[in-house]
């Protein structure tokens, strides 16, 4: 019953919130701050799922400094979770595809994201040489989820090499982003879907002692413990809540 209530809601709450993104990314097409706005715009749809989301943030990362982030891509409910973590002077990498949305595709590209071509991956270097310019020149961050698609209740996937290519290149560090498990935890009939805990770990910079291929070994089981810490936290969270 409380869906037939959720999803009318969260339809006209989706459609005002685009249209006030809308008009802000016409009004300064491209800033660097339009990501932050957008993915704290969106997160507020969360409410209406009944969900808590809580950001931790490292005091070791900074505002507008240049990093590479890496993010776990769990499924669709990312738009309203993770991207409550986008910090200002960010931009995403994301798949061309995504312009072809209507309303969506058009903020994403006035947000400043950089899109990707992966059915070429000529192409698709070329986009990692597009970002590493807009770190160097604009001083802006990149955010990529390097598992290169959602997970689906999969756990977490194999990483791709672009995001650690990409930092290596630019010489900024890494900073991991990782959600707490989202699969199959939101009942649309439930009032309250519990927490999301979201951790903006400390940046880790890249050094010469370990090969691309180890250093995405490294994030690889790194997030998947942070995963696992955030998910039993959670669990504390809502036993005692």
């Amino acid at each position: 019953m409380l869906a037939l209530i959720r999803i009318p809601v969260l339809l006209v709450a989706f459609l005002i919130i685009n249209l006030v993104v809308l008009i802000v990314c016409i009004a300064r097409p491209f800033h660097k701050n339009n990501v932050n706005f957008a993915g704290r715009a969106y997160a507020q749809m969360s409410r209406v799922l009944g969900l808590k989301v809580v950001i931790e943030k490292s005091d070791k990362v900074l505002d507008n400094e240049p990093y590479v982030f890496i993010a776990n891509h769990q499924n669709s409910y990312d738009i309203i979770t993770i991207s409550k973590a986008a910090l200002p002077g960010v931009v995403t990498v994301g798949k061309k595809s995504l312009k072809w949305i209507p309303v969506f595709g058009q903020i994403y590209w006035l947000s400043g994201n950089i899109m990707i071509d992966r059915k070429n991956s000529g192409k698709a270097r070329s986009t990692l040489d597009i970002a590493a310019r807009k770190i160097r020149q604009k001083r802006t961050s990149v955010w990529l989820f390097p598992e290169g698609t959602r997970s689906n209740g999969r756990g977490l996937l194999p990483f791709k090499q672009g995001a650690f290519r990409l930092a290596k290149t630019t010489e900024e560090r890494v900073v991991m982003v990782t959600a707490s498990n989202l699969h199959g935890k939101i009942n649309w009939n439930r009032w309250n879907n519990g927490t999301v805990l979201i951790a903006i770990d400390e940046p880790v910079a890249m050094t010469d002692d370990k090969s691309i291929k180890e250093w995405m070994e490294f994030f690889h089981t790194r997030m998947q413990q942070r995963q696992t810490e955030l998910d039993a936290r959670v669990a504390e969270i809502e036993k005692n809540g």
